[in-house]
């Protein structure tokens, strides 16, 4: 809305601020004069309902009830310090008839939830008013609008304001409307905002500084910045710009990144001689660092200590920060510098974003030497602690671990600028951070030598490494195969009274899985067992799994077997594992009898477990039993995956049994299990292999037109049937769509679509399929099975006229090998290419 367009009134009865010093003032009358009666009553009543433990029964509340007012009620309120007990009160006094709360009542009790933040009860209570049929002035409406926005209850405010004025409860002024605009600022319904705005306009009211500081706000809070600098200068040109308005623009601007306007406005206010606050300088040095112009921010912030402000340790942090980000370290030290003028101490924070700037040893020794001539043993260690901490972040951890030397025993290896900072000094204390913070540095760069014997030094010199160090360590061995480096830690540990984990065990059992030593494996499970640590599935699991992988799938179901005996239940994905690798080896019977123990010991095996066993029976062609297994599951309440439905309909397929195949599509389909390209490719293959080429046609348009995009292999497949159905000129328009797709066939592809065309007849478009093959590279070699086709086909090229010659060439060129060619006779007199 255009507000050039609105007549501008200014208020005749608005206070200078619409925020009253006493939120009350407005509502409760002068208490000098109060009855003493009324005193006694008040006073009882707190008494009563603060005391514990509240009983209402108590005869003395059946007293007092017939003696309530609304003065006493809103004296009562306002006399208690719990706004559960307040709204106790409350309640109870609502069911004292024939007393009636009036709207001074409701608002300091609205005052109380509001400053409680109890937006449940402050909205009932709103509900209320209105269901009350309340009556109230213009004032007290905007009282309690105020209250709901202070709550963030914007909806509530705005229903509220429309629900009094239709049930004739109050006739709104202009006051009113200033604070439901005050309450909609605060939200980002621009429309509604600027509704009311017309609305006020229209019943005659008119705007001031009040009115459309919160018109403002809310175009601020949007970056409706054309909108927002509108009603600046209508404010502005009015005469009635103050500091907070300038303020709400300039960090409006520095909030959306427009530093250079938030510049502009800010020398625009020192002209007119309006200062910035602290809390105002501090929100845009903050917003300008943020947006990396700390140019701007330290122009800022020297402005704010000429106005007299002492910048703290927060926005020092900020700044130096920023500087350190932008390599600007010069300056970053005077600002250093100068927080111990200002006697700021600097915190472990701004010391570490310093010292991560220096890119020079010459930079961090100056920086040391500052710091470390009043400091005592104590702060040097801190301070110590938080450079090997910085350069361990940056990558330096080799720097670091030389620097600790040089702390611990009054050596550094070299004669840099660290090494000079510590000569004729006298030694950092260290302490246990200290060595931690190296050690793990060179545990995570795989340093594991220099880091154990950091360890051993630290020992010495009397610092004992904590829990956390043995386990990072231990770990850090385990996982570098270092095992008996590992347990002569963990004898350590112990012996020293620190209590291993259930990590550092699991560190060690992970290491003996990963080096399959079942019985160290058993061995630590039964001292896990007495520490009730459990196992971490993971490392059994891949144990499993890699035992079966060497062909030890005996004995990985006797480590589960034993595991078992330990107290430990496997988990079923280590039994699936188990499975899997019994299947490969083709022992489908003995996979069985281990998922029906499996079974019997409780355990429901998972989706996974079973398409495991499905495929198995699928792949020796037990069809009925993988139906069987089928419908166990889904009496078991488990679900078949996609996976399950693809191994059955491939198992189907290779057995011929295409309908049965089609009738799991179709159960897929009824059961919500979207078929996918494998399941789409399997079938199409079936039926190209069963010689039903336009069934699988009909199958193929059907993929497309359910949105399953076909993958590499499903071409490879589909061409691949086409042409074995002797269907190669269709084949050859899926080839070309292929190839569109930027998807490359095998061999097998070109080779099965160039036999198709010459039992087709079809030399020409044979050869030029043979010539593609020689120009992408997919010319089998001896040793592939496609080779003899191919050696054929060019038989038959070399003994046809229209094609022997180009035959010739392509030898003559060798793009064609010719010794692989040599048994035919093609090559003779053919000189093959150098």
């Amino acid at each position: 809305m255009a507000l050039s367009k609105l007549t501008m009134k200014p208020f005749q009865n608005l206070s200078k601020s619409i925020k009253a010093n006493n939120p009350f003032s407005i509502f409760t009358k002068n208490l000098c004069g109060f009855p003493l009666d009324s005193r006694n009553i008040t006073n009882d009543l707190i008494s009563i309902f603060t005391k514990q433990p509240f009983s209402p029964n108590n005869p003395e509340l059946e007293s007092l009830a017939p003696l309530l007012n609304t003065k006493v009620v809103e004296t009562v309120l306002n006399g208690l310090k719990n706004w559960k007990i307040a709204l106790h009160f409350f309640t109870w006094a609502s069911n004292q008839g024939p007393y009636k709360h009036n709207v001074y009542a409701y608002n300091a009790m609205a005052s109380i939830l509001s400053r409680a933040r109890q937006k449940a009860p402050l909205r009932a209570l709103s509900m209320d008013v209105v269901n009350s049929r309340c009556l109230m002035s213009p004032g007290a409406l905007g009282f309690l609008i105020r209250c709901l926005g202070n709550a963030g209850l914007v909806v509530e405010a705005n229903l509220l304001f429309d629900q009094v004025q239709k049930m004739g409860l109050c006739v709104p002024n202009s006051y009113s409307y200033t604070c439901l605009l005050e309450v909609l600022s605060k939200s980002i319904c621009i429309d509604l905002l600027e509704m009311r705005l017309k609305e006020m306009h229209d019943h005659g009211w008119g705007f001031d500084k009040y009115t459309l500081t919160p018109v403002l706000q809310v175009y601020c809070n949007m970056a409706e910045f054309d909108k927002a600098l509108d009603v600046f200068n209508e404010i502005h040109d009015r005469g009635w710009v103050d500091e907070y308005v300038f303020s709400i623009l300039v960090l409006a601007f520095s909030k959306w990144g427009k530093v250079d306007k938030a510049c502009e406005l800010i020398e625009t206010m020192e002209e007119k001689n309006v200062r910035l606050n602290k809390k105002t300088f501090c929100s845009l040095i903050y917003g300008f660092v943020k947006e990396s112009r700390v140019d701007k921010a330290l122009h800022l912030f020297d402005k704010m200590k000429k106005s007299g402000f002492t910048p703290d340790i927060s926005l020092y942090d900020v700044i130096i920060g920023g500087l350190c980000v932008n390599k600007d370290v010069k300056k970053a030290l005077c600002l250093y510098s100068e927080m111990k003028g200002f006697k700021i101490q600097p915190d472990v924070k701004i010391v570490t974003k310093l010292i991560s700037s220096f890119s020079k040893e010459e930079e961090l020794t100056c920086f040391f030497e500052e710091m470390h001539e009043d400091m005592d043993p104590k702060a040097s260690t801190l301070l110590y602690n938080s450079v090997l901490n910085s350069l361990v972040d940056n990558g330096s951890v080799h720097k670091a671990y030389h620097l600790l030397q040089a702390i611990t025993i009054g050596n550094c290896i070299g004669d840099g600028e660290i090494g000079k900072l510590f000569r004729g000094k006298a030694m950092v204390p260290p302490n246990s951070t200290t060595f931690s913070i190296v050690i793990n540095g060179l545990i995570k760069t795989g340093d594991l030598d220099l880091a154990v014997g950091l360890f051993r030094d630290m020992a010495r010199i009397g610092c004992k490494p904590d829990l956390l160090l043995y386990n990072n360590l231990i770990d850090g061995l385990c996982t570098s195969n270092r095992l008996q480096e590992s347990c002569g830690l963990l004898q350590e540990m112990e012996e020293s009274g620190i209590e291993p984990t259930s990590f550092t065990n699991n560190c060690i059992f992970g290491c003996l899985c990963r080096r399959h030593d079942i019985s160290g494996a058993l061995h630590l499970l039964k001292k896990m067992r007495i520490h009730g640590h459990v196992p971490w599935i993971k490392h059994s699991t891949s144990l499993v799994k890699e035992l079966c992988k060497h062909g030890k799938e005996v004995e990985a179901c006797k480590f589960l077997v034993d595991m078992a005996e330990e107290g430990f239940q496997p988990d079923i994905v280590a039994y699936s594992a188990c499975l899997d690798g019994l299947i490969k080896i083709q022992e489908v019977d003995q996979a069985l009898k281990l998922f029906q123990d499996i079974c019997a010991q409780g355990y429901c095996p998972d989706v996974i477990a079973y398409n495991i066993l499905i495929k198995g029976l699928c792949k020796t062609q037990r069809i009925a039993e993988a139906q069987n297994l089928l419908h166990e599951m889904e009496e078991k309440g488990l679900v078949p995956s996609a996976v399950t439905y693809n191994t059955l309909i491939d198992g189907l397929c290779k057995t011929d049994h295409l309908e049965e195949a089609m009738l799991f599509l179709s159960m897929m389909i009824e059961k919500e299990r979207e078929p996918n390209v494998i399941t789409y490719s399997t079938l199409i293959n079936g039926l190209c292999n069963a010689g039903r080429p336009d069934d699988a046609l009909v199958l193929w348009n059907e993929m497309g037109r359910k949105g399953c995009t076909p993958s590499s292999i499903a071409y490879m497949a589909f061409i691949h049937g086409l042409s074995n159905c002797g269907r190669p000129n269709e084949a050859l328009v899926y080839l070309r769509e292929m190839e569109e797709r930027e998807m490359k066939p095998d061999t097998y592809v070109y080779v099965g679509l160039l036999s198709a065309f010459l039992v087709d007849s079809n030399q020409p478009l044979a050869f030029e399929i043979l010539q593609e093959m020689v120009d992408k590279g997919k010319f089998p070699d001896l040793h592939d099975k496609n080779h003899i086709s191919v050696r054929n086909a060019i038989l038959k090229f070399s003994e046809d006229a229209r094609t022997s010659s180009s035959i010739k060439n392509l030898l003559a060129k060798g793009s064609i090998p010719s010794a692989s060619l040599s048994v035919t006779g093609i090559t003779d007199g053919v000189e093959p290419a150098i």
